[in-house]
């Protein structure tokens, strides 16, 4: 800035500038109190904070009629060296004074949340340089002011605005204010305030995600619960979280899954105690050992991987196999009693353990007659080599160290239960009673559809002959399990009795 510049600057007078809030009046009160800067105005109080911006919107409105900018006033923010001022390329370098020019202005800038307005009497350059601010009226055009200071030929009376805005007006307004600013997201899709990865494997899973999220939210909208649809919600949540955690190896999701499972439970506890212990339609509720249908999925795998990987052939070295399985599924490690081998009804168990490890399946500390004699204060620790976790930490099963001696008290209840023990059921007894108890309806129907179950499905997973299955269903109608069965060619059907409900992972309709 010149001197000739800055000597007529000292013969103008500074701007004006004064500033109206709105505050709480005091604390856990809705009340609020708008003052003012200028020392002649006293402070109010209203009771909301709605009557209390108006208020101070009518405050500030009469200061501005009752004044107007001066012609030979210079910018009062240039007092406080503001940033409009000094620019900001220059502020590491040297401070360069911004220069004003343009007629004299009344300008009010407000707050974003409406808590205060300032006016301000400054140049129609720093007006518009100013985020937010907004013209309110502005002053003649002093007859000596040269084409540095006014840029732009207007007429007295209409503001020098800068390219990027348009001539305004006298209208005394007052800016309401300021909404806060939107960025632009990419949307992104969410489960359980997770976000579900774009590049997440397989497809298929992503879409249950997707799918299930959206519905948990639609859920939420419902005026009225629908307690059977949340549980079955949580059930798909649980198994879909459970698989993701599987891909990822994330054990949050593991956890987040057994969440699930638990939410699902209590869900459809709570249900039935709504409806009175009805489910669906007219049947009673069954209140099963096992609750969920993971629970029954993770059964059903157990089974199937026993069939495909016991080492030694016959139905006592199945049974002892299936056992021992869900004793050490979760870490390939667990402790065992004699009376657990002794309670299997096998023909020969020292001689099938003896295999067992021979075999390299099966590891013991001492002998196998040290297991045979051992009781529960003194429990022989255990190895099935093939089920301890990969570097990577996974096995062969999917469940946690909480789900497995879930299985394996079910498993036992099934193979110990009172009318089979007293009818010394056989080993291949209790392998078609398990596989019946995981392979019926809700209802007890044997099989899917009341269709029964393929008489090779039963001979395989039993490790029987399929001409040995009637005398083996002969022995559980005979124990109290199965009614009206009828086996054929081809297929068993027939239906458990009610007795054993409890004991059985109903497959899904």
């Amino acid at each position: 800035m010149t001197e000739a510049t800055a000597s007529e600057l000292d013969e103008r007078v500074l701007g004006r500038r004064w500033t109206v809030r709105l505050d709480a009046a005091s604390r856990g009160s809705a009340a609020v109190r708008v003052s003012c800067s200028r020392p002649s105005c006293a402070e109010q109080r209203l009771p909301s904070a709605a009557a209390g911006r108006t208020a101070a919107v009518a405050h500030l409105k009469s200061h501005l009629r009752a004044v107007g900018p001066r012609a030979d006033a210079y910018c009062a923010c240039r007092a406080d060296n503001c940033r409009t001022h000094i620019r900001p390329a220059d502020r590491h370098e040297r401070a360069q004074p911004w220069r004003c020019g343009g007629a004299v202005v009344l300008a009010v800038v407000a707050d974003r949340e409406g808590r205060w307005w300032q006016a301000t009497e400054c140049c129609s350059r720093c007006a518009a340089a100013t985020p937010g601010a907004k013209v309110v009226t502005t002053a003649p055009v002093s007859p000596g002011a040269t084409a540095a200071d006014s840029p732009t030929t207007a007429p007295a009376g209409v503001p020098q605005f800068s390219d990027r805005s348009s001539p305004g007006s006298r209208a005394r307004e007052v800016p309401a204010p300021r909404a806060a600013p939107t960025r632009a997201r990419h949307p992104q899709a969410k489960i359980a305030q997770r976000v579900i990865p774009h590049d997440l494997r397989p497809v298929a899973l992503r879409d249950e995600l997707i799918e299930l999220g959206d519905l948990f939210r639609a859920y939420q909208q419902r005026d009225q619960p629908d307690l059977a649809l949340l549980a079955d919600l949580q059930e798909r949540k649980a198994r879909a979280f459970s698989t993701w955690a599987d891909v990822t190896c994330e054990g949050a999701l593991r956890w987040e899954a057994r969440r699930a499972e638990q939410a699902a439970a209590a869900t459809r506890l709570q249900h039935q105690q709504r409806t009175g212990g009805i489910t669906g339609g007219d049947e009673p509720a069954v209140a099963r050992l096992l609750t969920v249908p993971t629970q029954w999925e993770h059964a059903r795998s157990v089974l199937a991987h026993v069939t495909d990987h016991t080492p030694l052939p016959g139905t006592d070295a199945r049974l002892l196999v299936l056992m021992l399985t869900l004793r050490t599924a979760h870490t390939g490690t667990g402790n065992l009693v004699g009376q657990d081998l002794t309670a299997l009804g096998l023909t020969d168990p020292e001689d099938l353990v003896e295999k067992l490890t021979g075999c390299g399946w099966l590891e013991l500390p001492g002998t196998v007659g040290d297991l045979l004699a051992s009781r529960p204060e003194n429990a022989t620790p255990i190895t099935v080599p093939s089920l301890v976790p990969r570097e990577d930490g996974t096995g062969p099963f999917t469940f946690g160290k909480k789900m497995r001696p879930k299985l394996s008290g079910w498993a036992q209840k099934v193979i110990s239960d009172k009318k089979l023990r007293k009818a010394k059921a056989t080993a291949a007894t209790r392998l078609l009673a398990l596989t019946l108890a995981t392979q019926a309806s809700a209802a007890g129907e044997v099989g899917s559809g009341g269709q029964g179950i393929a008489v090779e499905f039963l001979a395989g997973r039993v490790s029987v002959d399929s001409g040995e299955l009637q005398h083996l269903v002969d022995q559980l109608t005979a124990a109290d399990w199965l009614i009206d069965a009828a086996l054929t060619g081809t297929h068993l059907t027939g239906q458990l009795t009610e007795r054993v409900l409890p004991l059985t992972c109903p497959l899904r309709a």
